[in-house]
C-alpha cells in the first residue's frame, strides 16, 4: 500500500491486498484460524442501527485510509518520543510486526488482528500461522521482520487472497497510497494500535472486560481518536473503510 519509508526500494513487493472481508476472511482460514472466525464490514461507527449488524465481540478492526501530509506528520512527530520496540517472548503484551515488504501493510495489519488477543488463542494446532508465530515468538523485531520476509506459505497465501478482490488489483510494484492500520483488543484488556509503518506498538488505553473493540471506549480511544486528529490537522479527505474482526455469520 502506501510507500513505506523505512522499507528499502529494492526489497520484494506483494500485490496489495483490498480491504474486502471475503478476501480477509479467506486469508486467515488459509492460514490457520478457524472458520468460526471471520471479517465483516463495519459501515458506520456512530448508527446503532448499522453496528448492530456487526457481530461480536470485536476482536480487532482493520482501518485503511489514504495517507495524507496530515498523517505523516503526526506520525513521525510521535514517534520522534518514542524508542525504538524491542519486545520479544511470552511476556511480550502485545506481538508487533515491522514492516519490511512492499505494499504488504494489509498482510500486516491481518497479521496484528490474529497474532494478539482471543484470536490467537483460537488458532488451529500445527497450522501455517500456528508455525510462524510460534517460530516469530521469540524473535526481536529486526529478526521477527526477516522471518515474515522470508516466509513462502506467507508469501503463497497472501499471493492467492490477492487475486479475490472486487477490483483489478495493482501491481506489486505499483505505489498505492492506502495504508492499513489494526486496532487490536490484547490479552491484557488493553487497546493498542498496531502499524508496520511505526517504531513499535502503540497503547490506546485500558478496555473493560466487557468493552470489545467495537465498544464506545475502543471507538474513542482507536478509530475516532485517528480521525479526529487528521480533521484537526485540517485533511478535507477523511474517507476510510473498516472490517472487523469476530464471530462468523456461519
Amino acid at each position: 500500500m502506501a510507500d513505506n519509508p523505512d522499507v528499502e526500494s529494492t526489497n520484494k513487493a506483494f500485490v496489495p491486498l483490498e480491504n474486502n472481508p471475503e478476501v480477509m476472511t479467506h486469508l486467515i482460514h488459509q492460514l490457520g484460524l478457524p472458520t468460526t472466525l471471520a471479517f465483516t464490514d463495519v459501515y458506520s461507527i456512530d448508527e446503532p442501527d448499522l453496528l448492530a449488524f456487526v457481530p461480536r465481540p470485536s476482536h480487532a478492526l482493520l482501518l485503511v485510509f489514504p495517507v495524507s501530509a496530515t498523517y505523516e506528520a503526526g506520525r513521525i512527530t510521535e514517534d520522534s518520543h518514542l524508542p525504538d520496540y524491542t519486545g520479544s517472548g511470552p511476556t511480550e503484551p502485545v506481538m508487533w510486526f515491522k514492516q519490511t515488504i512492499r505494499n504488504a501493510c494489509g498482510l500486516i495489519g491481518l497479521l496484528h488482528a490474529v497474532a494478539n488477543g482471543e484470536p490467537r488463542r483460537q488458532i488451529i494446532a500445527g497450522s501455517d500461522l500456528d508455525s510462524l508465530l510460534q517460530d516469530a515468538e521469540g524473535l526481536d523485531p529486526v529478526r521477527r521482520a526477516d522471518l515474515l520476509y522470508e516466509s513462502k506459505a506467507l508469501e503463497s497465501a497472501h499471493a492467492d487472497a490477492a487475486r479475490l478482490g472486487d477490483t483489478q488489483a495493482p501491481l506489486a510494484e505499483e505505489n498505492v497510497d492506502l495504508h492499513f492500520v489494526a486496532f487490536v483488543k490484547g490479552a491484557d484488556g488493553r487497546l493498542w494500535e498496531l502499524d508496520g509503518r511505526r517504531k513499535g506498538p502503540l497503547e490506546r488505553g485500558v478496555l473493560g472486560p466487557g468493552e470489545d473493540a467495537l465498544s464506545e471506549r475502543a471507538l474513542e480511544l482507536g478509530v475516532r481518536r485517528f480521525l479526529q486528529v487528521e480533521a484537526r490537522g485540517g485533511n478535507p479527505d477523511l474517507r476510510f473503510s473498516l472490517v472487523s474482526l469476530g464471530p462468523s455469520f456461519d
